[in-house]
């Protein structure tokens, strides 16, 4: 209960471990692999068949890889723009998502420098709602899955009672307060997740249609949606700084052959997979996880949906751990120094989990729920935050090329024009689903 704690967080940064203080457990290339696969494969993956719906079967699959594509140059413009702003201030702690910003901004032209801080605060909201709203979409997928393996064999209960027996075990692997001992459940979570994935594929590679019974493009209506989830499916940027901050090289993430280029190449490449061959399979009737298309009936396709679950669960802590990081300080520097800081981090860690658990239970609608969370949170910290923050830093350093303008106002263009279409679409479609009730 009275911990000795090394260092202070510091207050209102993305938090601790090599992400806000010294880093007392590094991890190594392989750790920060299993966990870069965690953040990225999660249930946004089994929610392609849906985005490539709304976007049609020829333009889906190559719109999510040039989604991917900028997705992962943007985090290597974070990462650079970080060890930019580490060597001009010569700060021996690497800086944070939330940190970088407010240091380049502070080095910016003076409009710019009068709201750094206010910048750090809007990208530390911005992690918290992403981050917080995964979790959410866990609740209700993990349920949905359970719900419906178990409403077979008899056992019919509302699908909210299930999001209560789940609550449970995901506060129980909640309450892990190191990023070096989640490793282990990464890696049981990866293998749970391949072999969910490898049956996957087997279902919904059998039987085909013609690809002509298909829709090649979708209406331009729908494509907000799919832009919503795709995002969504790319779930890590928050992590990025956080899992290189934590390695015992830095160095070896952002290499060309690194954790990050390796890493998001095969996310995309499942992404691409999976999401064509949901759609191609089951058509108009994808639902939003592709899992709860599988045959009810059939003991391996029930296997699938508790396996991916036990998969997904264990992806929560992960997933949550950010958000702990970043408001877990604020909460110290309002209300500590604590008596007893490890059964109060505990106690907000615990309150936490509570309230992910209360939204996911007023939003139950996994699909809608995923597109809103992309096309808000994710598309700004993927592909608003990134771009800005590379041309204040050109701009500040001097180095401001057109080419470097054209490129980043090309990705802020995308990502504004998808993040607004798709905000409104999602929400007037939850809006639609629950008149519909």
């Amino acid at each position: 209960m009275h911990e000795k704690e090394p260092k202070d967080k510091v207050p209102g940064s993305g938090g601790g471990h090599g992400h806000g203080i010294s880093v007392e457990h590094p991890t190594s290339y392989g750790e920060t692999l299993m966990h870069l696969f965690k953040g990225n494969v999660g249930s946004g993956i089994f929610a392609m068949g849906d985005a490539i719906r709304n976007a049609g079967i020829l333009v889906g699959p190559g719109i999510v890889l040039l989604l991917g594509i900028i997705c992962v140059h943007c985090q290597h413009l974070l990462l650079s723009v970080a060890l930019k702003m580490k060597a001009k201030k010569e700060v021996n702690i690497p800086p944070d998502f939330a940190e970088t910003v407010e240091l380049c901004f502070s080095t910016g032209p003076p409009a710019m420098q009068r709201i750094a801080k206010y910048m750090k605060r809007l990208v530390n909201i911005f992690l918290c709602v992403t981050q917080l709203g995964f979790c959410c979409v866990y609740f209700v997928f993990i349920s949905e899955n359970a719900k419906q393996v178990l409403d077979y064999y008899g056992y019919v209960m509302d699908v909210h009672l299930h999001m209560a027996i789940f609550l449970l075990p995901i506060l129980c692997t909640s309450l892990i307060r190191n990023l070096k001992y989640l490793a282990p459940f990464s890696t049981i979570a990866n293998i749970f997740m391949l072999m969910g994935l490898i049956i996957t594929v087997y279902y919904t590679s059998q039987d085909l249609p013609p690809i002509s019974e298909r829709q090649y493009v979708a209406s331009l209506s729908q494509f907000p949606l799919f832009f919503g989830t795709a995002v969504f499916a790319f779930e890590g940027i928050g992590l990025v700084l956080p899992l290189q901050n934590e390695m015992k090289n830095p160095a070896d993430f952002k290499k060309p052959l690194g954790v990050l280029n390796v890493g998001m190449c095969v996310v995309m490449l499942l992404l691409v997979m999976i999401g064509s061959l949901s759609y191609w399979h089951y058509g108009e009737d994808i639902k939003g996880s592709v899992t709860l298309n599988l045959p009810e009936t059939e003991i391996l396709a029930q296997s699938v949906k508790i396996i991916i679950s036990l998969g997904i669960l264990f992806t929560y802590a992960l997933q949550f751990y950010i958000a702990v990081e970043i408001m877990y300080p604020n909460l110290q520097s309002l209300l500590g120094p604590f008596k007893y800081p490890v059964f109060a981090e505990l106690t907000f860690r615990s309150v936490l989990v509570l309230l992910t658990f209360v939204l996911a239970e007023a939003i139950p609608f996994l699909n809608l729920f995923i597109s809103l969370v992309g096309a808000i949170s994710s598309s700004a910290l993927a592909l608003l935050f990134p771009p800005v923050l590379d041309l204040v830093t050109s701009y500040s350093f001097g180095d401001l090329k057109p080419v470097t303008v054209f490129k980043n106002v090309i990705i802020l263009f995308i990502g504004c024009v998808g993040c607004v279409t798709g905000t409104y679409e999602s929400i007037n479609s939850i809006i639609s689903a629950f008149d519909k009730q």
